[in-house]
């Protein structure tokens, strides 16, 4: 366990120690949403560069107890923002979003999929900065059966899909790296 206990430590800085992007007094000319959601990415990409940090494709790509990888979490992040922000921005899914989709449990190299994911944040970061607040409250629908939501729904669901899987994908890594030991 010498190697989980070293990452929950982070690089010789106890997690305790480490200021989350939302309260190191960040992003202060953007909107509390906006900036919200922005702050959730960015607490991601520390995250994943924490915790993917040393990992083989192998160990990225592994399915510990049937559990998803830590490549298919990264993959579904990065792709996941761009179709949630395609319909905020009040477009539909091209063709390649849609073919994509159906490839995030194809394990790739694990450069590639790293760079995936850093590529679709900061691509992510631009396009949310490019709302308004005022668009908050604007309809949008979301895939074919046209699900009723707003704006600010989704930029909100940004944030708490990417979060949701980057838990996973913290806990895929200390089940693939206990095993390792073990």
């Amino acid at each position: 366990m010498t190697e989980v206990k070293n990452r929950k430590e982070g690089r010789g800085v106890l997690m305790a120690d480490r200021i989350e992007p939302w309260l190191r007094g960040t992003l202060t000319e953007v909107d509390a949403v906006r900036r919200a959601v922005l702050h959730a990415l960015e607490l991601a990409a520390e995250d994943v560069a924490r915790w993917c940090d040393g990992l083989n494709v192998e160990q990225m790509e592994a399915q510990p107890m049937g559990l998803p990888s830590v490549g298919f979490h990264l993959r579904h992040i990065a792709r996941s923002l761009d179709r949630l922000l395609t319909y905020a921005e009040n477009q539909q899914l091209s063709e390649r979003q849609l073919a994509l989709l159906k490839t995030e449990d194809r394990g790739v190299d694990r450069e590639s999929t790293l760079m995936e994911f850093a590529e679709a944040i900061e691509v992510s970061t631009r396009r949310i900065l490019a709302f308004s607040e005022k668009s908050y409250g604007q309809p949008r629908v979301v895939g074919r059966k046209k699900l009723p939501t707003t704006v600010g729904g989704l930029l909100v669901h940004c944030a708490d899909h990417t979060q949701r899987h980057v838990g996973q994908m913290v806990t895929t890594t200390k089940i693939v790296l206990a095993m390792r030991e073990g």
